[in-house]
C-alpha cells in the first residue's frame, strides 16, 4: 500500500519536442509537458472541454526512451510521482514548480 501514497497516472499528448539534457555525471534527463483534456456539459448544455498542462520528468532508460520514440502531438501514459521544488531565476526571484518525476511510460496511438 505505501507505493499509493504519492502516485500520478495521466494519459495526454505532448505540446512540444522533449528537452533531452545530458548531465556532466553522464545522467540524461528528458523534460516535456503534456496536456490532459476533460470534457462536460455545462448548465446550457454545451459540450466544454478543460485542458490541463503537466509537467513531467524522466531520467535514466526512461529518457532514452523518450529521446527515441516521443515526439509534439503523441500521446503517451506515464506513472510516476508528484513533486515540488523551487529555485530561483535569473533575476534572483524564487519560483516553485511541480512536476511529474516519470517512472514508467507507455506509447499509445497511432504508428
Amino acid at each position: 500500500m505505501s507505493t499509493l501514497r504519492n502516485k500520478v497516472q495521466l494519459i495526454g499528448n505532448l505540446g512540444n519536442d522533449p528537452e533531452i539534457v545530458t548531465l556532466e555525471s553522464g545522467k540524461k534527463l528528458a523534460k516535456f509537458s503534456i496536456a490532459t483534456n476533460e470534457s462536460y456539459k455545462n448548465k446550457e448544455g454545451e459540450r466544454v472541454t478543460d485542458t490541463q498542462w503537466h509537467n513531467v520528468v524522466a531520467w535514466g532508460k526512461t529518457a532514452d526512451i523518450v529521446e527515441s520514440y516521443v515526439t509534439k502531438g503523441k500521446e503517451i501514459a506515464v506513472e510516476g510521482k508528484l513533486t515540488s521544488r523551487s529555485y530561483d531565476d535569473k533575476d534572483g526571484n524564487k519560483r516553485y514548480i511541480t512536476e511529474v518525476v516519470c517512472n514508467e511510460l507507455l506509447l499509445l496511438g497511432s504508428k
